[in-house]
This record gives structure tokens, sequence and C-alpha cells, in this order.
């Protein structure tokens, strides 16, 4: 830790941080290992160890399963009244502000993003949306209807559908946004009644051991909010464990079809958020400037590690040297350095074997013929910095073009129609997101069905609402995170029918 980063630390982060060693979080309780096992965090801006946590195996996450079952049929929580169940995740929104300093500072430390990023992210809209999912535990219902029965004759019936929580709630997340998606799978579980066991990323897992122990603080009883740390083991174990009634997982492709397979068997319920090759598409009266603004915005925000990124930017042939000239001066401007830097505008990836896929993703490109028109190289020789880069001269058999790079890599192609660029944008496995770069309102309104994405934005990209429901189409995914369909997606749906 250099030292920058140690006068950006306050004291509480400090006091967390002396602990150096961290054990789960079950049933209220910081518990070690079973087998002792620890990994290392690591700061991704210095390449320094600055913390250990656990290596779960199968019986840690046995343990904090059945914390949860304990605490779905046995405490108060899911039969809880709705406006109690309000107060505490309430509660909960305003102790993660309270601690915005030592959540922001944890978060850049582990993930390398930008201090600012994470503070307006991770933990200022993170507690926004606690206190959006908060609200929802009073405004989860059902419907009456009018059945018509006709059997047996004179016999009249009343009929109606209630939701009730689902159980127990494996959310498992990725390592880009950690507190934000953690809280994005807690919170509206919690607020249909569920409990939770959260299983963050091996490398980033500060911030969801901190927001067990802010649960307990807010008045969540012990074992609502587990928290088991680990890599492939523990996601294993948990994703297949018979007391987990649903699955909220957020990562790879890859992953995500591994999990859907593992928990067909059980027909868990599932929401996978899973991989994106997002396009971007400027049309032919796109304002240039805010079309190339728009770019680097997509692709360069959080050093290209969202989901969502552009990480396609299809321009139409007659704006595509002027946007792919700004997008260019834009990369070469931007200054690389630690999130713990005010004046920094992209940090580092979030480990060196992030940093070595990315980069091999680049010289995969340029052996197939594409040209870096900016960038394609590792910055420095400390850290996991990789420029910012932008390929022209791509085509839709790259691998640069067809994989979900999760770094700061763009591939810009030219198109002469509008069907030419909705063949190109739906020529991807992936349907996360795109957006569309225009003022024509009437051709807007033609393009947006005929993509193939969950979200489409207008002349931006990468915004979210705690209403507008986050979820893919083909191979990124199914169900959705965020809205109303994030809670109900933690109920079951009972029909009741009563002769009277």
């Amino acid at each position: 830790m250099n030292l920058l980063e140690l006068s950006a630390l306050n004291q509480r982060t400090v006091g967390f941080l002396t602990r150096r060693v961290f054990g789960n979080v079950i049933d209220g309780i910081e518990r070690a290992p079973v087998d002792g096992r620890t990994l290392p965090v690591v700061d991704p801006a210095t390449d320094l160890e600055i913390a250990r946590a656990p290596d779960s195996a199968a019986a840690d996450v046995d343990l904090a399963v059945r914390s949860a079952r304990r605490a779905f049929e046995d405490s108060a929580w899911s039969r809880m009244r709705p406006a109690d169940r309000e107060a505490v995740l309430y509660r909960l929104s305003t102790l993660i502000e309270a601690h915005a300093d030592e959540l922001s500072a944890l978060e850049t430390l582990q993930s390398g993003k930008l201090q600012g990023i994470a503070r307006m992210v991770d933990v200022g809209a993170g507690a926004e949306f606690v206190r959006y999912m908060a609200g929802w535990a009073t405004k989860i219902e059902g419907q009456t209807m009018q059945p018509s029965i006709g059997f047996p004759p004179g016999v009249q019936y009343h009929s109606w559908t209630r939701r009730e929580p689902v159980g127990v709630v494996a959310a498992i997340v990725p390592w880009n946004f950690p507190l934000a998606i953690a809280l994005w799978k807690v919170a509206p579980a919690l607020a249909a009644g569920c409990t939770v066991v959260l299983k963050p990323s091996p490398e980033t897992p500060l911030t969801a051991l901190r927001l067990a122990e802010l649960a307990l603080e807010a008045g969540l009883p012990p074992g609502a909010l587990n928290v088991v740390c680990g890599g492939a083991e523990a996601g294993a174990a948990l994703t297949t464990h018979p007391g987990v009634a649903k699955i909220s997982f957020t990562g790879s492709t890859a992953t995500g079809q591994h999990i859907a397979r593992s928990a067909a068997d059980a027909l868990t319920r599932l929401t996978l958020e899973l991989g994106g090759k997002s396009p971007l598409i400027v049309l032919a009266d796109a304002d240039v400037d805010k079309a190339a603004q728009g770019a680097a915005m997509g692709i360069f925000f959080n050093q290209g590690q969202v989901c969502t990124a552009g990480s396609r930017l299809l321009i139409h042939r007659s704006r595509f040297d002027a946007v792919v000239e700004r997008l260019a001066h834009a990369a070469e401007g931007m200054k690389l350095g630690s999130g713990f830097d005010p004046s920094v505008q992209l940090g580092p990836l979030v480990s060196q074997r992030q940093m070595a896929r990315v980069l091999a993703c680049i010289d995969s490109a340029r052996q197939e013929g594409a040209t870096v028109l900016t960038g394609g190289r590792r910055h420095g020789s400390t850290g996991c910095f990789v420029q910012p880069t932008v390929l022209v001269d791509v085509n839709a058999g790259m691998r640069a073009v067809r994989e979900e790079i999760f770094g700061p890599v763009v591939c810009a192609q030219p198109f002469d129609t509008v069907d030419e660029a909705v063949r190109l944008a739906n020529d991807s496995p992936y349907g996360l997101a795109a957006s569309i770069w225009s003022d024509d309102l009437s051709a807007v309104h033609r393009l947006i069905p005929r993509l193939e994405a969950g979200t489409v934005w207008v002349n931006c990209h990468n915004m979210l609402d705690n209403n507008l429901p986050l979820g893919g189409v083909k191979r990124s995914g199914v169900g959705k995170d965020l809205g109303r369909a994030a809670v109900e997606s933690c109920t079951e749906l009972k029909s009741v029918c009563m002769a009277v």
C-alpha cells in the first residue's frame, strides 16, 4: 500500500483491516473456515496483500445454509410484520450511508476502482436501492378472482393468490461491483421475507463481510444474512445444496451455464445475469461529440469491467472516422493510477489474471488483422493497469469481437444501412444491453424492437434505475435484477380456492 492509499483510509477502514485474517459470518458470528484455508485479498494497484479471507469448503457452506434455514423457519423474519422488515432495511440503508467513506475505501482497496465511483455507485446507489426495496416489503400483493367453477351445482367459490417467500436464497456476486450487486441480491430477498447466504467473489470479499456486520447492527436477526467466502468449491457446494430454494448469480456465462445444469435436478429457481457484448449504435444523424463521449463512458467506465459495457461500437460510415478519432483522443488523455487519486480517470483491473486475459484478447486481435488505434499495452510495471484501447479494422469473426473481454477495450466497426447495423448488433451469443445514438425519434422507435437485448438505452449508456429491471436474453441470462421483478422472483405465487 502506497502513501496515497494510506492517507486516504479513514479510521474505521484501518480498524476493520487490522483484523487481517477474516472469517465467514454465520448465524451472526464470525467463524474461521472449518479446515483453516484462506485466500489472499490483493490491492490490484500495488500487487500487495491487504488481508486474507476464508477459502470455504462444503462444510462451511452447509453451516451457513442450515443457519439461514433456521432463521427462515424458526425466527420471526419471514413472519415479521412487513412494516417491521421495512424498518430494518431502512436502518441498513442509513448505516451504509453513514459508513460511506469506509465502504468505498474497502471497495477501492480490493477491486482497484476509483473511490469516487465506489462512493457514488456501490455505496450511494446501493444504499438507495436498499431503501427502495425496504418499501417493497409492505407492497407484496396477490389478487382476488371470480372463479367460474360449475361443480357441484349450487356451490360458490372464492379464489385468490398470495405471494410467499421462497426460503433460502443463495446470492453469488462478482468482483466488478462487489457491494452494489450484493445489495441487488440481498435486499429484494430480505424484503420478501427470505433469508440469504451471500458468497462474494474471492477477489473482493471485504465489503460483503462488513455488510453482514452492518445488517446485524440494523436489527436483522442472526442467520438471516450469512456470508461465506471462497472460490469454486464453495460456489459448487452452495448451488447444489438441497436447503437452497433460489439461486441468484451474476457472473460469466460459462459459470452460469454450469450453475443451471447443477440446479436442474432439484429444479432450483434461478436468476442469472451473465455475460454481455453490448453494441453501441451511432446512426447517421447522431451528434459526433456526444456519441464519442458516450462511447468513452460506455467502455471505459470502471475500466470496462461492466457487464453492459459498450464494447462493440457500430458507427454509420459517414460518422465513423470522426467518432473514432474523438474516442481515441479521449482515451489517450486519460490518466491511469490508484483509485484513491481523485485526478485519476482509469484504475487498475481487478487482478493479474484479469489483466493477462485482457492483454491476450488484444494480442489476438492484432494477430487476426485488427488495427490498434490507441492503447493496447500494459501501463507501468506495478499493478494491473491496461491502457484504454480502441480497435478498428475488425470483423465479426474475431475473438475480440465475439468474446466478453471485461476490460477497457472497444471494437469499432462501420455500417452503411440500419439493416446492416441490426445484423451486426444481433450477431452475438449475448443479449444483455444495447444503446442507440440518434435524434431521429422515428428511426429510434423502429430500431428498438429489432435489437436482441434486455435493455436498450437511447443517447446514453450504462444508466440504471432502481425501478427498471436489468437482465438479458440469449446467453446473457434469465430473470431480472432490480425493480418489482427482483422482489417477486424471491416469492412463490400460491393459488387458493375456497368453497363457500
